[in-house]
Parts: C-alpha cells; sequence; structure tokens
C-alpha cells in the first residue's frame, strides 16, 4: 500500500494573515504542493480564521484535483456546514478547544461514542469518508471502531518527541493501536509532528498506513529547501 501525502497548508495562511492581503496566496501554495506530488491538501479552519479563512477552503476545494481533507471540531456548526458545502473527499473530526493553538489530544470515543456516531453518519451521508482524530490508546481505537468512522488519525506528537530517545519505544503503541484497527477495518492515517527525521521509521512500522498529514515541518523546512524540493524529500520518506 503506497501511503499518501497531504501537505497541510495552514502555516501558509498564518504568513498571509500576519501582513495582510493575499500574499503568499493559499490557493496557489495548494496549487503548487499538487503540482510537486502532495496527493492531498489539508486545511484545519478555525473559528477565529487566524490561518485558514472559511473562503479560503470554498477556492481550494474548487480548483485542486488532487484528495481535499478538512479538519476541524464538529461540535461548531458553522464547521458543520463549511465541511458539507464543499463535500471534501475527507474529514477528520478534531476535538479542539476554542483557542487552542494547535492540536493536542484525541477524542475520548468511549466518553463521546453516541455523538461521534451521530458526526459519523451525517458525514458518510454525504457522500464524505470519514477520519477521527485519535490517541495510540487500543480502547479507544476500538471504541472508534464502534462509530462507524471510515478511518482514524493517530496524533502522533508523543511518537516525534520519543523517538528522539529510543525509536523502538517510541513507535510500540502506535504499532499496537494500527493492529488493533487492522483488525477492526480501520484505515489508518496519521499527523502531527511528523518530519524528515522522524517519518521514515514510523512509514515503514506501521501497517497499512494510508496517509500523513503534514504541516509545520514541511512548510518549515520548505524555507530553506524550497517548496518542490521539500515535497520530494518528503514522499521520499515516506516510500
Amino acid at each position: 500500500m503506497t501511503t499518501k501525502l497531504s501537505v497541510n497548508i495552514n502555516k501558509i495562511a498564518t504568513l498571509r494573515n500576519s501582513r495582510g492581503g493575499q500574499t503568499p496566496n493559499v490557493l496557489e501554495a495548494a496549487l503548487a504542493c499538487e503540482r510537486f506530488g502532495a496527493q492531498g491538501i489539508t486545511v484545519h479552519p478555525r473559528p477565529d480564521e487566524r490561518h485558514i479563512r472559511y473562503q479560503d477552503v470554498f477556492d481550494i476545494k474548487k480548483n485542486i484535483q488532487v484528495e481535499f481533507n478538512i479538519e476541524g471540531n464538529c461540535r461548531e456548526q458553522k464547521f458543520i456546514d463549511l465541511v458539507l458545502a464543499n463535500s471534501p473527499a475527507q474529514v477528520t473530526l478534531v476535538p479542539d478547544e476554542l483557542g487552542q493553538i494547535t492540536s493536542n489530544h484525541g477524542w475520548d470515543t468511549i466518553k463521546n461514542q453516541s455523538y461521534l456516531k451521530e458526526m459519523v453518519a451525517l458525514f458518510q451521508e454525504a457522500g464524505i469518508r470519514v477520519s477521527i482524530f485519535v490517541d495510540p490508546d487500543i480502547k479507544m481505537v476500538e471504541a472508534a471502531a464502534s462509530t462507524g468512522t471510515d478511518r482514524i488519525e493517530l496524533y502522533t506528537e508523543d511518537y516525534a518527541i520519543n523517538f528522539k530517545k529510543d525509536p523502538a519505544t517510541a513507535i510500540k503503541p502506535y504499532l499496537e493501536a494500527a493492529l488493533v484497527a487492522n483488525e477492526t477495518g480501520l484505515g489508518i492515517n496519521a499527523g502531527h509532528d511528523l518530519d524528515l527525521n522522524n517519518l521514515p521509521y514510523f512509514a515503514q512500522n506501521i501497517p497499512s498506513l494510508r496517509e500523513v498529514s503534514i504541516g509545520h515541518a514541511l512548510i518549515a523546512d520548505a524555507l530553506y529547501m524550497g517548496l518542490e524540493s521539500t515535497i520530494k524529500q518528503y514522499l521520499k520518506a515516506l516510500h
């Protein structure tokens, strides 16, 4: 199975918003990522639109040909409306809180079981593939499977931190979670703090990894290596 690279372009939008205007242009960045080989584009709009604006989502959806993944908090009605209006290939449900700088935990899929079932059904009925953001916890993966979701996205910050100390120990809970996901028929995505150093080991050791969503590290690397070269390096790291 080939693992797809979805580039999260939130940081492009952050840079644009810091100055106002349309430079750098978010749509042009998305199209460039597609042209340079990315198999998907990810955005994570938040209510304050501090990076991706809702209009960006409409503009990107109309123009890209690769898979479009919209991440966000489905407890916000505006987010639900945005996703349904754009019908992306995938929606990733993330339990963000208002004002949260970045995603820092997965769903408690046991506590929120009935709610997640409702949300999964809502988006699937609209023809949208659903992924639930989860920690590498076997119980959370099992409960995610019970919601009817198509995929999970493993939250990989702990892996990235511990990889520097001991890769084998760092990957262990993710491998265990992935095996359960495979047994229950869930597709596996992953994201958060994956970079050129830790990505190859992760991709080599997680069975049936469908997709990684990478933004911060990739855009930071592009400042030094250029966007085209960086995307090629990440694709090489995956395979």
